[in-house]
């Protein structure tokens, strides 16, 4: 929601004569800028106690003896005109039974336009107060608020020297690229791209992107991934596929919407195992210039009764205020399956928290799920309009395996010119992207054994030793492809 949300709501309350707000925010600076900004409009004076400096009239000198809330309260009580009072940290105060009790008398016996304000990260409300207290949470900046924050913090590094080279759309990414932080974070962020070289251009757009991801993956739910710098070029085969996604990337722009274009929201990848759908989500990410965030499902689950749809309900916050990014679940049929009630019914329960938020999420989160088992995955995540498409990745043919062939041994320092792929290509049949790649990684290992320079006769007796999956699980693959002949589009 738009941070001036936050002031309107703020001016209803106060203009309503509310008697006691608790206020939860960590940016006290940007609440104090807002209430005082509004108890200007009201005409009312501003009070400010804090448990080092104790009650101060904005702007003023603090008032002897009222560190002590007790005092402090003592003073506000005998205050009878209309006033707003602010106690900063006040959390800790609630603890306090006498403080407790001062603060329902002087609410009870408030005049009209008397409103105390007790700020916090969170609060536990005391039952005393539960019938007069109203809870209050400070909204993140929105759009207006960061794209002021970023215009005086590039003005300021003007003023200092630093190179802005950005044009218009590339500051209007730079707006994009912190939101969802605090102001603060926002400012330290933009300070340290321009501290990094001196200079702030377009490339310092993907390291803050980076960094801001960073930020909200601490707590290890979600997992911030490094991607190399490619492009689908580095990707073998799958040629429907990445045509679809270069389309959907082009989408991606914000003026695509004045033409009735809707922002791409994400892709569902199932086929078989090792034929290349987790390289994809790191694809995309490379070649959008955006985070690539990891959801495990695995470490949703807790041990504690509701601890799981907890920490679901913080990732996907996270996730909202990550945007832009790639959100990547991987195996999302481990995490999202519901086969039945032994687990209490918490799996259900994270399916539907996981549905409403496919349906509300952000257009800055493009999500890539990647699925095995098909048969795990629930109906309702299956249904048209969950994903922009479902597609199904194959075992690669022919031209796929050359071309595959070719991405590993180069990137193992070997000129694929000097092997003969189209026969290799002709020997691997079957096999997946990844077993090709551990073709060439066994290859070199034999190679280095012999003291010699890996060649085609390498590769070609690794694959020789290798019994490949579609193989040894070839019921369970044409099962696979069955399922997915009329329900998929083919990469």
């Amino acid at each position: 929601m738009a941070g001036m949300d936050s002031v309107a709501d703020l001016r209803v309350l106060l203009a309503s004569q509310f008697p006691l707000l608790l206020v939860e925010s960590h940016e006290e600076p940007r609440f104090l800028g807002i209430v005082r900004g509004l108890a200007a409009e009201l005409k009312s004076p501003l009070w400010v106690w804090s448990a080092t400096r104790g009650l101060t009239r904005d702007g003023g000198e603090p008032m002897y003896g009222t560190v002590d809330p007790h005092h402090a309260l003592s003073f506000v009580a005998d205050i009878k005109s209309p006033s707003v009072f602010v106690f900063a940290d006040a959390h800790t105060i609630l603890r306090d039974d006498m403080v407790v009790r001062r603060l329902k008398e002087i609410c009870q016996e408030a005049v009209p336009g008397q409103t105390l304000i007790l700020t916090g990260p969170d609060h536990d409300v005391p039952a005393e107060l539960d019938t007069i207290a109203h809870v209050w949470q400070l909204r993140p900046p929105g759009r207006p608020e960061m794209a002021a924050l970023v215009d005086r913090t590039l003005n300021t590094f003007r003023r200092a020297g630093v190179r802005v080279d950005l044009p218009r759309e590339a500051v209007e990414g730079l707006v994009e690229a912190v939101s969802g932080l605090t102001l603060s974070e926002a400012d330290r962020l933009l300070h340290r791209a321009a501290s990094d070289d001196g200079i702030v251009d377009s490339s310092d757009l993907l390291k803050i992107r980076v960094a801001k991801a960073a930020m909200f993956t601490a707590d290890g739910i979600l997992e911030l991934v490094d991607v190399r710098a490619e492009g689908f070029d580095g990707v073998g085969g799958m040629a429907s596929l990445k045509q679809w996604l270069a389309i959907r990337g082009r989408a991606r722009d914000a003026g695509t919407t004045a033409l009735g274009i809707d922002h791409p929201r994400g892709v569902l990848l199932t086929g078989v195992p090792g034929c290349g759908k987790s390289l994809i989500a790191k694809t995309i990410a490379s070649a959008w210039g955006l985070p690539l965030v990891l959801l495990d499902p695995s470490r949703l689950y807790g041990k504690y009764i509701g601890e799981s749809e907890q920490r679901l309900a913080r990732a996907l916050d996270s996730v909202d205020a990550m945007a832009p990014i790639v959100l990547w679940i991987d195996e999302i049929e481990k995490g999202l399956a519901t086969s039945g009630d032994g687990d209490g019914g918490v799996s259900r329960r994270l399916l539907g928290t996981f549905l409403r938020w496919m349906q509300d999420r952000p257009d800055g989160v493009f999500l890539v799920a990647t699925a095995n088992d098909v048969s795990g995955l629930p109906p309702e995540l299956l249904r048209k309009g969950r994903f922009d498409e479902t597609f199904f990745v194959d075992l690669p043919d022919t031209t796929a395996r050359r071309a595959i062939l070719a991405v590993h041994i180069s990137e193992r320092g070997r000129d694929p010119d000097t092997f003969d792929l189209d026969e290799l290509a002709e020997m691997s049949v079957g096999f997946s992207g990844a077993e090709i790649e551990a073709a060439v990684v066994g290859a070199l290992y034999r190679a280095f054994a012999k003291d010699q320079v890996m060649d085609g006769g390498d590769i070609a007796s690794e694959m020789k030793a290798t019994v490949p999956l579609s193989i040894a699980r070839s019921e369970e693959i044409s099962a696979l492809r069955r399922w997915a002949e009329e329900r998929t589009v083919s990469a």
